[in-house]
């Protein structure tokens, strides 16, 4: 047989591509966005309003083409300021459009600033608490990075180095950082702060209050003088007044959205129960239509409670420290799309949890103080909705939630409560679980697996593949239906 005729060997062979791992949500979200130059539709952006703020035609436009077209109060307030280079301290809740109000005027400057970021050192930095808020935050304005054409990065303990050791060395404009991995990324030599223009400090109350004051203070040591500084934050204390005064620069401050804002548009139970009644009480509160966070003490406390909603019908799911940050990515991705509709959580894992339409906020374990509270309290109510908050209390802890209520400025007293009490039900929207158990089975595939697209949705995006692992109706292990929505400009 002529050489030419034979088979080829196996190391003339084409090599087989390597199999690459899943990208992480940013990355994925960045693959799902259009190309760098878009064709725009053609909307009447003449009565914008944020236009009328001084934001760019290519901004507007990517606003518009989401729906957003009515800025929230702190956007209106900070835009203008910021983009005129003033240092901003902004005050406001949670859900009341602080993303857009920094991300919209820091990413404008740095398009009209021009030029590129230098190998390892980013031209802007925004700080977050936590690698949850760290993908939303990141999410929340990539579009707009993408439309300014920017580059952006997520840094964030729980995630691979070299993906964000090699971003940062083609070098990125935004870099979106939880404070512990910037640091480590810096001791590496993998980022330099010294051409950093805009830094901003988000939610740097839950910053103060998870220890990360020495990690930012070190980092905004870092940063070169003369640049500008945005802060948001729900409170100035625990160091963050310190902060404000250390590093911000005669700075023009905005405080449109007030606490009571949120509390008020709440409607707050607190409950006296015996301790028989607990278990069944939390099932009934929790059987809800839409989403609903229940609050417990400890990482213990959020399986058990998890555990026995699920035996009594109600499909739930913990998010607590002890869950690696795979585990923990997965179930709070399963609670946004709606897949889970009871998520149990403890404090410290629910900093900085931003999900809309969660409807309810059920605190299994009273909260330590009105700041806890008020922190509980806010993952509900969001955007201008509205939300119930219910507090269990056991007789001997009345005295102390009393005081607790009224420190956190909610007018209401305790009320004793037993299971399957029709006004209870009627006042709080609970409802009797089915009883079905809700297997550990299928917990996996509906934390694992995505919803199918041409299924019915849960709230969230539908599944992009694969066949829907909703557990039937009538098994009672199937949440209620609803749909989630997102308000313009909740970012």
């Amino acid at each position: 047989m002529p050489r030419e005729d034979r088979p080829a060997r196996r190391e003339d062979r084409p090599a087989r591509p390597l199999r690459t791992p899943r990208p992480d949500p940013v990355e994925r979200a960045e693959r799902r966005q259009r190309p760098d130059t878009p064709s725009w539709p053609a909307y009447d952006l003449r009565d914008s309003a944020f236009a009328a703020l001084g934001l760019p035609a290519a901004v507007t436009h990517e606003l518009a083409r989401q729906g957003i077209t009515e800025p929230f109060a702190i956007q209106t307030a900070t835009i203008p300021d910021a983009l005129a280079g003033r240092d901003v301290l902004g005050r406001g809740r949670t859900g009341s459009g602080k993303t857009l109000a920094f991300g919209l005027p820091m990413l404008t400057r740095l398009s009209v600033a021009g030029g590129r970021a230098a190998p390892r050192r980013p031209r802007a930095v925004v700080l977050v608490p936590t690698r949850e808020l760290a993908v939303q935050v990141t999410q929340a304005l990539l579009p707009i990075v993408k439309a300014l054409h920017l580059s952006s990065r997520l840094v964030a303990g729980g995630m691979p180095y070299p993906p964000q050791i090699d971003a940062l060395e083609r070098g990125v404009d935004l870099l979106v950082a939880t404070p512990g991995r910037l640091i480590d990324l810096m001791d590496r030599g993998a980022a330099d702060l010294s051409q950093v223009q805009i830094a901003v400090l988000d939610e740097a109350d839950h910053m103060a209050d998870m220890g990360f004051m020495p990690e930012v203070t070190r980092i905004l040591d870092e940063i070169p003088e003369g640049g500008q500084r945005l802060l948001f934050s729900a409170t100035l204390d625990r160091g963050v007044d310190t902060l404000v005064e250390r590093y911000l620069t005669d700075p023009v401050e905005h405080a449109t959205d007030p606490g009571t804002a949120t509390i008020e548009a709440m409607e707050h139970h607190i409950l006296l129960v015996e301790p028989k009644h607990k278990k069944a009480l939390t099932a009934e509160l929790s059987n809800r239509e839409g989403r609903t966070v229940v609050f417990v003490r400890t990482k213990l406390g959020a399986d058990r409670v998890a555990l026995q909603l699920r035996e009594a019908g109600v499909f739930a799911a913990a998010l607590h420290g002890g869950l690696n940050q795979g585990q923990r990515s997965r179930v709070l991705e399963a609670f946004k799309e709606g897949r889970i509709p009871v998520l149990v959580a403890t404090d410290v894992a629910a900093r900085g949890l931003h999900v809309d339409d969660v409807t309810a906020v059920i605190q299994v374990d009273p909260p330590a103080d009105h700041k806890d509270y008020l922190h509980r309290a806010g993952r509900t109510a969001r955007a201008g909705a509205g939300g119930t908050v219910v507090t269990l209390a056991l007789p001997h802890q009345r005295r102390g939630m009393t005081r607790l209520a009224e420190a956190a400025g909610i007018d209401i007293r305790p009320v004793s409560a037993t299971p399957s009490d029709p006004s209870l039900q009627e006042s709080t929207g609970a409802s009797d679980p089915s009883g079905v158990p809700v297997s550990e089975e299928t917990l996996r595939r509906m934390v694992e697996r995505p919803v199918r697209a041409s299924g019915p949705r849960w709230g969230g995006r539908p599944e992009r593949s694969g066949r829907s692992d909703r557990p039937a109706r009538s098994t009672g292990g199937a949440p209620r239906s609803f749909r989630g929505r997102r308000e313009p400009g909740q970012y």
